[in-house]
């Protein structure tokens, strides 16, 4: 029987306990161990909707194991409330060292975003991402709009230009706070009117050579773990961000772009720059001179398009079966196993990576029995 924790349910991992001596049999949710041999997964604790409490373990038969599939964030969450990480952060929390790893939690990184705002002289259409333009530096240019539909739209959220749905991420764990986001609601009531009536040019960084980690707050799996992902840490980060702004730049100075924008706009690169960052959206202290320079402009209006990934990867955490390292009948396989997300939407390369290991796990036990 193979066990899957990639519901809406909460699920956590059981805190090990010992039971005797130290060649005894111990167990810990996930983790299993007896003496010295090998540490064994043997189930998992998890809590249902009702918030109930349950217990679900493997059966004896050959090949039982567990599947993590909780995500770049819970994947690397539950392996170290579990025993399973570098020692020095499970001996922060107090949590009994099952495997000491310390690549678990390591390697965070996401696709980081900014974006140039575009008044139209039109009321726009709402329009998510539907056409993507890849440059020679692996920029992804992309549009977004229909923020300006209505006239109460200011006090509402604007999709991915709106901090409050998830853009804590770009400022530092200790500033990140439900203050900070109420803060950012006040503020945008303040707004001037025509920074929603139009769209956004984004520009996004594929493969972000910066990187950083996850820790935990504490052991409650309910808890969100401190995720820091050093967005512009690496200077070639930075320097292909100042590419994209500037590829926007030229986009908006053609032609067949300026019918889209007021006759008599007047609308300088500097002004829209200027505007972009009044559209405050994220948590970040502005400065004056985003305007002018756009290494600064790119990291003060970067936000978080949630194509998170890492803490899990594969070779240093998993294998290439995505068999959890120093422990047997535990997989974990999800978007924390990528060294590197798509630069597009990761949904479908997910869901490609579980039916293609869903399919040969099946063929490994079952054989032709598998039918696929």
């Amino acid at each position: 029987v193979s066990t899957s924790i990639r519901r809406k349910l909460r699920k956590h991992i059981l805190k090990t306990k010992t039971l005797g001596t130290a060649e005894s049999y111990c167990y810990s949710n996930l983790i299993s161990c007896t003496g010295h041999q090998k540490q064994s997964a043997i189930g998992v604790q998890f809590k249902d909707e009702n918030g109930g409490h349950h217990q679900a373990f493997l059966s004896q038969k050959r090949g039982s194991e567990i599947i993590v599939s909780a995500g770049a964030i819970g994947s690397p969450q539950l392996l170290l409330i579990s025993g399973i990480g570098p020692r020095s952060e499970l001996k922060k929390h107090n949590i009994s060292i099952v495997f000491h790893n310390e690549h678990v939690g390591k390697g965070m990184s996401d696709n980081p975003l900014s974006s140039v705002f575009i008044p139209t002289k039109d009321p726009p259409k709402q329009s998510l991402i539907e056409t993507v333009g890849i440059t020679d530096d692996g920029v992804f240019i992309e549009a977004s709009s229909g923020f300006g539909q209505t006239g109460d739209s200011i006090h509402c959220h604007h999709g991915i230009m709106s901090a409050e749905i998830g853009q804590l991420s770009t400022i530092p764990p200790k500033d990140r706070s439900l203050e900070a986001v109420h803060k950012y609601v006040r503020n945008k009531n303040s707004l001037p009117k025509e920074v929603f009536h139009g769209g956004f040019i984004l520009s996004k960084i594929d493969g972000p050579l910066s990187t950083g980690n996850l820790v935990l707050v504490d052991t409650d799996p309910n808890s969100n773990p401190i995720v820091t992902f050093n967005y512009f840490k690496h200077p070639q980060d930075l320097r292909r961000c100042v590419y994209g702004i500037k590829t926007i730049e030229k986009i908006i100075s053609t032609n067949t772009f300026s019918n889209f924008t007021p006759k008599d706009g007047g609308y300088s690169m500097e002004k829209l720059l200027n505007m972009s960052v009044a559209a405050n959206i994220n948590l970040i202290p502005k400065h004056t001179d985003d305007s002018t320079s756009l290494e600064q402009f790119c990291r003060d209006t970067v936000v978080t398009i949630w194509h998170y990934h890492g803490g899990c990867h594969v070779g240093k955490v998993v294998d290439q079966q995505y068999k959890v390292i120093g422990a047997s009948g535990l997989r974990v396989i999800d978007g924390s196993t990528l060294s590197r997300s798509p630069g597009t939407n990761p949904q479908a390369t997910v869901m490609m990576m579980g039916r293609y290991m869903g399919v040969k796990i099946l063929r490994e036990r079952l054989g032709r029995a598998a039918g696929v």
